[in-house]
């Protein structure tokens, strides 16, 4: 049994996520922890709120909210519509907890103590018209790189380089639109990244097994040379910083460290047997999921801080970054209606369905275009037509010709020794690749598993059997009975809802692995009653296609 550390990239504070970000990150990691839990693995899964940074302040303000409300109240709601999905986190916790309050001013004090923080007077951007300071955020303005007039003071979202506030073309304040605007000195505190470039290099050096994407982002970093970057800003909101009144730590360099934080909120001081490896974290396998645009930041700045902190600090081994998921090759917007978020989706239709279609289609060796089409098209082919329908079809036949009973009689032959025989080698490719996190193999192996049972129903023929030898058809509906439970395992880490749901016909646990040479075909209970479960999944409907479309803004013709 392996320890295993699972982090998802926390989701930020300012509204429900839409499927591209559930997908990013927070899914993946919840499929792959239940993977784990359920080959016996001590499994410890952890993610949190980002609440700290302008646009918390700014969402606030445009909710007419104090901030600390807002982020309150935002957090109950993500974290209740994950819980809804079924993420199955150990711990859901929250950036601004006391907890990360106390880490990061740690983390912060040891990086000044070895040499790699110094105080620096820069020129930042003030308003005259909100008489503040404007952290980068604050600013917009037209991007120097691509000319998009939107830019913000961290980066474009039109070519996703990252800006500072003073790069930007005619910038103005986003809080009142003003363009009285100027440079001032102002002292902050900056990470002397530059001096720790060699460490982390070496560190990243140590994975050459990280995911391409992954390891492409860390060198495209690391070759153009680390920037001593600020880790304050002119901010109310946000983890004070000790000997600079009216500064906050940058919310890029609190976020992380609220993987430890969040970690001691939900287990308390045994965070550090998870966290340390001079307290037992030596044994721990720690894996990330992230989308890419938070790769940097996971391979070289939070590295480098704990790098710099000369404390033994556990750091990723493997961190698994995905592509983007666009809403038909769009980008999804809350502000112009475009797309479908988490509680959305959930309105609409069960967790299980979106959780199938996301992990099935995830987007990993590029950008993947959700489509309502594409959507219908996967939960009625493999979930309606194939697991449905196979679980529809021998539970019904069994209620009508053995009286709802595992019925006795018969031996296996042939057939169902090429079943097992089937069964064991997709299961171990399946298996392979859950291990690997290769989401898009292991599920459409998956789905080849399903197919097994439909296609051992077509050529065994139960029914045609029946009319001749009722012993050879109970030990061919027995057969198939008995792939039930056993797709119900496979299934959880992906549909867990379902995969309860299929668990509860024989009453059998959901949790749990086949063995590798286990025989599979033979394990319920001979005479044991059962009830034939409800239609598992009802089809996505051409009409409900064109009234989703109209509602979520998707391109039409």
């Amino acid at each position: 049994m392996a320890r295993i550390l699972i982090t998802s990239a926390l989701p930020y504070i300012n509204g429900i996520k839409h499927l591209g970000n559930l997908v990013g990150s927070m899914l993946p990691a919840d499929v792959y922890a239940r993977f784990m839990r359920a080959r016996g693995h001590d499994v410890l899964a952890i993610c949190a709120t980002d609440e700290h940074g302008t646009p918390a302040e700014l969402a606030a303000l445009k909710a007419g909210q104090d901030v600390a409300d807002y982020c309150a109240t935002q957090y109950r709601i993500q974290k209740e519509a994950g819980e809804a999905f079924g993420l199955s986190f150990d711990h859901f916790g929250r950036s601004s907890s006391p907890e990360n309050h106390r880490l990061t001013q740690h983390f912060a004090k040891r990086l000044q103590e070895n040499g790699f923080i110094a105080e620096v007077e820069e020129e930042q951007v003030y308003s005259n018209a909100d008489g503040r300071f404007l952290p980068d955020r604050y600013v917009e303005g037209t991007c120097p790189n691509c000319g998009f007039e939107k830019a913000r003071g961290d980066q474009c979202d039109n070519c996703g380089k990252l800006l500072d506030p003073t790069d930007l073309i005619e910038p103005y304040s986003a809080l009142s639109g003003s363009k009285d605007i100027e440079r001032r000195k102002t002292k902050h505190l900056h990470l002397l990244q530059s001096k720790l470039e060699d460490e982390v290099r070496a560190w990243v050096d140590q994975h050459p097994e990280w995911p391409v994407l992954t390891k492409s982002i860390a060198y495209k970093w690391l070759d153009e040379g680390l920037r001593d970057r600020s880790i304050t800003r002119d901010l109310s909101w946000g983890i004070p910083v000790p000997g600079l009144p009216g500064k906050v730590f940058y919310v890029w360099f609190d976020a992380p460290i609220a993987y430890i934080a969040a970690t001691e909120q939900g287990i308390g001081e045994d965070y550090r047997k998870w966290w340390r490896e001079d307290e037992g974290a030596d044994d721990v396998r720690y894996v990330q999921f992230m989308g890419k645009d938070n790769v940097a930041f996971h391979t070289v700045s939070f590295p480098a801080t704990i790098l710099g902190s000369r404390e033994p600090w556990k750091k990723v081994d493997t961190l698994k970054s995905l592509n983007w998921l666009t809403w038909y090759g769009g980008k999804f917007s809350t502000s112009e209606n475009r797309g479908i978020f988490m509680d959305q989706a959930l309105e609409l239709l069960p967790a299980d369905l979106w959780r199938w279609y996301l992990m099935a289609n995830a987007p990993e060796s590029d950008d993947t275009a959700f489509t309502l089409e594409s959507f219908q098209q996967t939960v009625n082919k493999d979930l309606a037509d194939v697991l449905g329908n196979f679980v529809n079809r021998i539970a019904r036949f069994t209620a009508s010709k053995f009286d709802g009973v595992v019925p006795d009689g018969g031996e296996p032959g042939e057939a169902e020794a090429e079943l097992q025989s089937q069964l064991s080698n997709r299961i171990a490719e399946y298996t392979k690749h859950l291990e690997a996190m290769e989401f898009r193999k292991a599920f459409a192996e998956l789905r080849g598993i399903w197919v097994l049972g439909n296609e051992y129903l077509q050529s065994a023929a139960p029914w045609a059997a029946f009319k001749e030898d009722k012993d050879k058809a109970a030990m061919i509906v027995r057969t198939a009975l008995n792939l039930i439970p056993l797709y119900a395992q496979l299934s959880a880490p992906v549909i867990p809802h379902t995969a309860d749901k299929l668990a509860d016909v024989f009453g059998t646990e959901a949790q749990g692995w086949p063995e590798e040479g286990e025989a599979l075909l033979d394990k319920l209970e001979r005479g044991k009653a059962f009830e034939a479960p409800p239609v598992l999944f009802k089809k996505v409907e051409d009409e409900q296609v064109e009234e989703w479309a109209e509602r979520f803004g998707a391109p039409r013709g």
